[in-house]
């Protein structure tokens, strides 16, 4: 998948998404939340990251709306701790 090197991989694996399709059906914003609780250092790179992956595109692709509301679940889940 684009966007997801071998950090990420791991990373996702440790939080038990073991694959493309548990990613695609599991959806960026649920993936990033549970990084984010296994880590809060987390930052928006990754959650576009994610959201490119499953567009099939790298994340420098995605539209600009769809940046901005990704923008608003970072926000969201920073707030909440």
């Amino acid at each position: 998948m684009p966007n997801i090197g071998q950090e990420l991989e791991k990373r996702l694996i440790d939080i038990g998404i073991s694959s493309p399709l548990h990613l695609q059906e599991k959806g960026s914003i649920a993936a990033f939340q549970l990084l984010h609780a296994a880590d809060q250092h987390v930052c928006i790179n990754m959650l576009f990251a994610l959201e490119g992956a499953i567009r099939n595109i790298r994340w420098h692709k995605l539209e600009k709306n769809a940046k901005q509301e990704l923008q608003f679940y970072y926000r969201e889940i920073k707030q909440s701790g």
